[in-house]
């Protein structure tokens, strides 16, 4: 059986899924503001990096 907090958070998948692409819009946005003639699949590849690195880091310092 799931805990719930397990089941809480699949409730909540699509919602988070959303919440990550508007980060990827967002962050593309302001590489294209910069950067006008962007290579948009370079630069979601870049961003995602990024993200990855981000969520990294937050979950090396949350607490054990």
């Amino acid at each position: 059986m799931k805990k719930i907090e397990k089941r809480e958070m699949d409730a909540h998948h699509e919602e988070l899924v959303a919440d990550v692409k508007s980060l990827v819009e967002k962050y593309r946005s302001i590489v294209e503001w910069d950067v006008p003639e962007m290579d948009e699949t370079l630069c979601d590849k870049l961003v995602m990096a990024a993200l990855r690195k981000a969520l990294d880091k937050v979950e090396n310092a949350l607490p054990a």
